[in-house]
């Protein structure tokens, strides 16, 4: 009756089905859309801090860190710091692993709030640009030969930024493990006139990822992770190393 192996060659079947189903996508996509005008990302917490990601992004990060066991993360664009917490958490249990996190603004009370868990050891927090050199070079120091290496993008999301941040860190993800590039739904949705932003339609984290997986074949869109989000803010946004 529980035929585990059956389950999940099922459940990879209906991801692939549902991607290709464009009503079905049109749906999420409205969902997004319209939820975002009450700001429905900022409703959740990952153990007390604000997080800033929707539900099915959350749990799709956690898979992955769950199955890659990757020994570096590295974010860049930390807010709040819900999802940093939730990546050490998920190491303390795994028994190993160090998160990176780097912001341009990292105010005290937000360090405090992340430093504040018996897990905090596993934290290291860079304050300054993902692309300053300096911080390039504390990120490299951090790498050590043979350490399984994963990389979120999450910062500044114009197009030129994230390109730029994609060819710093594209190089430091490890085969086996993957590079996120966060909120490529910008280039799916309409201009966020509730939320003006420098970025939009045709300058964007996806626009960025496209130029980005042209210069490089070392990482393929996952079809699974990619179809079973449907209410997602990272639509083909994540990516496998495969060399």
């Amino acid at each position: 009756m529980f035929d585990r192996k059956q389950f999940e060659i099922d459940k990879r079947s209906n991801a692939v089905a549902q991607n290709k189903d464009e009503g079905l996508r049109k749906l999420a996509l409205d969902f997004v859309v319209q939820s975002d005008r009450y700001h429905y990302a900022y409703q959740w917490t990952w153990l007390g801090l604000p997080i800033v990601q929707l539900p099915a992004d959350i749990l799709a990060t956690q898979e992955l860190i769950w199955d890659a066991k990757p020994d570096l993360i590295i974010e860049t664009g930390i807010a709040w710091g819900g999802s940093i917490v939730m990546y050490a958490s998920l190491l303390e249990l795994l028994g190993n692993g160090e998160v990176i996190g780097i912001d341009r603004v990292l105010p005290q009370h937000n360090r405090e709030a992340m430093e504040q868990y018996s897990f905090s050891q596993r934290i290291t927090l860079l304050e300054g640009s993902s692309t300053d050199p300096a911080i390039i070079d504390v990120v490299k120091a951090k790498i050590k030969p043979g350490m399984k290496v994963m990389v979120l993008l999450d910062s500044n999301h114009t197009h030129d930024h994230v390109l730029d941040e994609l060819r710093l860190y594209g190089p430091m993800v490890t085969p086996g493990q993957w590079l996120v590039v966060s909120d490529t739904i910008v280039e799916d949705i309409p201009p966020q006139t509730h939320r003006p932003r420098p970025w939009g339609p045709g300058n964007n984290p996806k626009t960025a990822m496209y130029e980005y997986l042209r210069e490089t074949d070392r990482f393929e869109e996952d079809e699974y992770i990619n179809g079973k989000l449907l209410m997602t803010f990272t639509p083909n946004g994540f990516l496998r190393c495969v060399k």
